[in-house]
C-alpha cells in the first residue's frame, strides 16, 4: 500500500474513533492527546514509508508545522472567545490580568534564563525557547475550559484558563519578534525601543483595534440582517423538539474571525489577538442567542478535524527524533517550567485577587503547553537565523509531550475537586453563583434565563 493512501485510512480510522474514545477516556482520567500522540509515534516507528517528520532536519517540516498550527490555534481562538459569555469589564476579568502583566513576563524570563545558563544557548535562540513555552495552550486545554454556550460549566477557574489562553498570545508574540530582533546582536540598543514601540504596544493596539472593529461588524451582520435561527423545531411526527442543522451560522462566524485575523496581519497586528478578541466581542452582542452555540458546534468541529492530524503529527515527529538532541538539563528545563515555574508565578500573579487558594492552585499548576509552542518555535525558525535551534526543539517537544501526560492525568480530578469543593446556585442553564467569591456582606444579582428579570 502506498503511504499516501496508509495515511489516508490512518487518519479516517482517527476521526471515528475520537468522538468515543474522547468520552471513554474523560471516564478514566485519561485525554485524547495522550492516546493519540502514543499513537502517532507507533505508527510513524513502524518500517512501512510513511513520511520522516522533523523541523530540525527539514525546513520544509517548520514551514508545514507553522501553518498547521497556525490554522489549528486560530480555530481554537474562536471556540473560545464564543464560548467567553462573562460580560467585558475590569471588574469581571480582574483575575485575569495578573496572569498576563505578571506570571507571563516572569515565566519567558526564567525559561530564557534557565536556556542560557545551564544549556548555553545563544541570547536569541533562550528567548525565542522562552516565548514558545510561555503561553498556555488554547488547543490542549479543551478539557479545562468553559463549556459551549448554554451549557452549565462556567466556574471561575475554567473561566480563567480559558481568558489567558486567548489573550497571552498577544504577549508570546512580541517576545518572539524580540527573539528574532536579537539575531547577531551583542547589546541592547536602539533596536530594542524599535521593538517595544512597534513590536510591543503597536501589533497589540492594532489586534485588539482590529480584532473589536470585526467583531463588531459580524454581530451587527447576523443579528441585524440575518435571523436569529432557533437551535430547534418541532418535529411533527413525534411532537417533541428535534435538533435542527445548519452550516450558513458557522460558516459566517468562520468567515468573519478569519477576516480579523488577517486584517490584523495586514496592520501589522497580531491576528490571534484578533481573532480572540474578535470572538468575545460577537458573543458580547446578544449574549444569550443560540446562534453561538450553533456557531461554537460548528468551530469546534473544525478544530477537533485539525487536531487529531496534529496529535498524530506531534507523535510522528517524537518517532521523527526531534528528542535526539535532549539532555538532562534540558529535560530538567521542561519539568521546572511544569512543577515550579508556572506554579510559582501563578501563585503570586493571582496573589493580587479574591479567588481562595484551591482556585488559584489549579490555575497556577494547569498552564498546558501544547501546539501554540511548536507554532511560536517553527515561525521563530522560519524568520530568523537562530543557532542551536535543535536543542530547543528537543527541550520544546519534551515539555510538550510532558505535559500531555501530566496535565492530561491530573486535570480532570484537579477540576473535580475545585467544582466540587464549591457550591452553585443554577439558575435557568447559564447564569450560577459560586459561594466560594461571594461573601456574606455581597448583594448578588441573578438574572433568569429567557425572562430578564433580575432577584
Amino acid at each position: 500500500m502506498e503511504p499516501r493512501i496508509l495515511m489516508f485510512v490512518l487518519f479516517g480510522l482517527a476521526l471515528v474513533l475520537s468522538v468515543g474514545l474522547e468520552r471513554t477516556l474523560a471516564r478514566r482520567y485519561l485525554s485524547l492527546p495522550i492516546v493519540y500522540v502514543a499513537l502517532g509515534w507507533a505508527l510513524f516507528s513502524l518500517p512501512v514509508g510513511l513520511p520522516h517528520i522533523n523541523p530540525v532536519m527539514d525546513g520544509f517540516d517548520a514551514v508545514s508545522l507553522e501553518y498547521v498550527t497556525e490554522f489549528i490555534v486560530i480555530a481554537s481562538l474562536m471556540g473560545a472567545g464564543i464560548a467567553i459569555d462573562r460580560p467585558v469589564s475590569w471588574t469581571n476579568w480582574r483575575q485575569i490580568w495578573p496572569l498576563l502583566v505578571i506570571a507571563m513576563p516572569l515565566t519567558i524570563a526564567a525559561v530564557a534564563l534557565l536556556g542560557w545558563w545551564a544549556l548555553g544557548l545563544a541570547p536569541a535562540t533562550a528567548i525565542l525557547l522562552g516565548a514558545s513555552l510561555a503561553p498556555t495552550d488554547p488547543v490542549l486545554a479543551r478539557s479545562v475550559q468553559v463549556g459551549p454556550p448554554g451549557e452549565n460549566q462556567r466556574h471561575d477557574v475554567r473561566f480563567s484558563l480559558t481568558v489567558e489562553a486567548g489573550l497571552n498570545d498577544g504577549l508570546a508574540f512580541p517576545f518572539t519578534y524580540l527573539a528574532i530582533a536579537a539575531v547577531g546582536m551583542t547589546a541592547i540598543g536602539g533596536w530594542t525601543l524599535e521593538w517595544f514601540a512597534i513590536d510591543f504596544v503597536w501589533r497589540i493596539l492594532a489586534g485588539c483595534v482590529v480584532g473589536w472593529l470585526v467583531g463588531r461588524a459580524g454581530a451587527w451582520y447576523v443579528f441585524e440582517r440575518e435571523a436569529d435561527a432557533p437551535i430547534e423545531e418541532i418535529d411533527e411526527d413525534s411532537e417533541r423538539a428535534a435538533p435542527k442543522y445548519s452550516t450558513s451560522e458557522g460558516l459566517i462566524v468562520l468567515g468573519t474571525l478569519l477576516t480579523a485575523y488577517g486584517l490584523a496581519e495586514l496592520a501589522e497586528g497580531y491576528g490571534f489577538l484578533a481573532v480572540f478578541v474578535g470572538a468575545v466581542t460577537a458573543r458580547q452582542r446578544e449574549n444569550k442567542s443560540r446562534y453561538h452555540k450553533i456557531s461554537h458546534h460548528f468551530i469546534d468541529q473544525i478544530e477537533k478535524i485539525v487536531l487529531v492530524g496534529v496529535l498524530l503529527a506531534f507523535g510522528a515527529m517524537l518517532a521523527g527524533g526531534v528528542l535526539a538532541n535532549l539532555t538532562w538539563a534540558g529535560a530538567a528545563i521542561g519539568l521546572a517550567l511544569i512543577f515550579v515555574i508556572r506554579p510559582l508565578a501563578g501563585l503570586l500573579s493571582e496573589s493580587l485577587c479574591d479567588l481562595p487558594f484551591p482556585g488559584r492552585l489549579a490555575i497556577a499548576f494547569l498552564g498546558i503547553r501544547g501546539m501554540g509552542s511548536i507554532y511560536y518555535l517553527a515561525y521563530g525558525q522560519n524568520h530568523g537565523d537562530f543557532g542551536d535551534l535543535d536543542q530547543a526543539w528537543a527541550v520544546a517537544s519534551f515539555t510538550i509531550l510532558a505535559s500531555i501526560v501530566i496535565h492530561g492525568m491530573t486535570a480532570a480530578r484537579l477540576m473535580k475537586f475545585v467544582e466540587d469543593g464549591s457550591h452553585h446556585i443554577h439558575v435557568g442553564q447559564q447564569s450560577h453563583v459560586d459561594d466560594w467569591y461571594a461573601k456574606p456582606s455581597d448583594t448578588v444579582a441573578i438574572e433568569v434565563e429567557g425572562t430578564g428579570a433580575k432577584s
